[in-house]
């Protein structure tokens, strides 16, 4: 089967699950119809294209891209533009300090559109935006003011906790990080941060999965588990699916549908003993609690940064030169769990 002819199919079991009843107020809310033989278009995960782990598509949190806009409901769009300027407002936490990005870049809830079915990001030399004033000592990395570019951050509104996590991407092809992560009380889980154009001495880097569970409760953000991987091609060269089997015992981590890594609970706490200051009974696997995604790009300084809208556009085909944008494409970000035993009679 193409990949076009999968897409189809996708969509098509997509719009038979999203009739489903969800509880909103749930954390692990998922559709209560199953796929069965009257509906053979039901999308699994490509690692298990037959459905052995029981997966059922949470039509809260997923998203095909196939809108003309982007759904509000679904994402909140950091740094949407009010009366001119961007505003650092979350929808649902008012009250809540909203991150404006990595310095010098800033989020712009301008940089994204929909096209053909991808989600785009767009990281854009962009010296005369409305740069926030603010210069503060971030927990890793110099301080450094906002200024000449803008990136693109949507957080999903929907919590859930433990499932199946699956993203088709290519990332931009630039010294930014296309990245996907998420966060949840007082935990960030990162599925990647793909670093676009590795140069020089740091060439490795376009080409190293990097993934961590990292404790912002006990460890300031530190990870109480990580690691880098060459992943076997560039990140920014092509589309790749990035799939994350997540629960209570550990996680499986999966490329193109083949399984590429994954850490058991018992070692991620073995890891963070044996890295981190930590009591002899501390519990190294904290990705425990409701978790909302992350779609963003930032520059990484200590990486490099572009000095020029030219060297932004370094990497880009000739035909797409000269407009100071790279994009970050995402096909489609699917979300499946299992339902309770509640719920299936037991």
């Amino acid at each position: 089967m193409t990949f076009t002819t999968q897409r189809r199919v996708g969509l098509q079991a997509v719009w038979i699950l999203a009739t489903a009843a969800c509880t909103k107020e749930s954390p692990t809310a998922v559709a209560d119809e199953e796929p069965s033989p009257a509906h053979p278009a039901a999308v699994f995960p490509l690692s298990d294209a037959e459905n052995r782990g029981g997966w059922v598509y949470n039509t809260e949190v997923s998203d095909e891209f196939d809108g003309d806009t982007m759904d509000e409901e679904r994402w909140f769009i950091v740094g949407k533009f009010e009366d001119g300027k961007p505003v650092y407002k979350h929808p649902d936490k008012p009250k809540k300090k909203v991150w404006k990005g990595r310095a010098p870049s800033q989020f712009s809830g301008r940089n994204h559109r929909l096209e053909d079915g991808i989600l785009k990001l767009e990281t854009r030399w962009e010296p005369d935006f409305p740069f926030s004033e603010e210069i503060h000592k971030p927990v890793f990395g110099e301080a450094m003011p906002y200024e000449n570019i803008t990136t693109a951050c949507l957080i999903s509104r929907k919590p859930f906790l433990y499932g199946y996590i699956e993203i088709r991407c290519k990332a931009a092809d630039t010294q930014v990080t296309s990245g996907f992560w998420s966060m949840g009380e007082g935990i960030e889980f990162d599925f990647f941060e793909a670093y676009g154009d590795g140069r020089g001495k740091k060439k490795h880097l376009d080409s190293e999965l990097w993934w961590s569970i990292r404790d912002w409760k006990k460890l300031n953000g530190k990870p109480s588990y990580t690691e880098r991987k060459d992943i076997g091609f560039r990140f920014a060269d092509d589309f790749h699916v990035y799939g994350i089997e997540w629960d209570e015992d550990g996680i499986d981590y999966f490329v193109d549908g083949k399984r590429f890594t994954g850490v058991t609970a018992e070692k991620a706490t073995a890891w963070a003993r044996g890295n981190r200051d930590v009591p002899d009974d501390y519990d190294g696997y904290v990705a425990t609690v409701p978790i909302n995604l992350w779609l963003d790009n930032e520059i990484f300084p200590w990486h490099g940064i572009p000095k020029s809208k030219e060297d932004l556009e370094l990497n880009s085909p000739e035909g797409e030169k000269g407009d100071g944008v790279v994009d970050f494409e995402i096909d489609y970000v699917r979300v499946w769990q299992k339902k309770p035993a509640t719920d299936a009679g037991e």
